[in-house]
């Protein structure tokens, strides 16, 4: 996030709104997904982020999704 976004290290908390703190708009977001998918083994549905909020929802959902692809492999 601190690279991809230029973040400062300490605005990145669990607690940390993606689009109201970390001022992240829409295009960010697909970055995020884009980002998230190449460096990962998860493939990432768009509708899977319309409910992430923080960033503890990007870890949560990544996770998650990480954990379904295991099982279904």
């Amino acid at each position: 996030m601190v690279e991809l976004f230029e973040l400062e290290p300490d605005q990145i908390t669990n607690e940390a709104k993606l689009y109201e703190d970390l001022d992240l708009d829409s295009i960010d977001a697909v970055d995020l997904v884009v980002y998230l998918q190449n460096n990962t083994s998860s493939k990432f549905e768009a509708a899977t982020f319309k409910s992430v909020r923080t960033i503890a929802d990007v870890v949560d959902a990544v996770v998650k999704l990480e954990a379904e692809s295991k099982t279904s492999a």
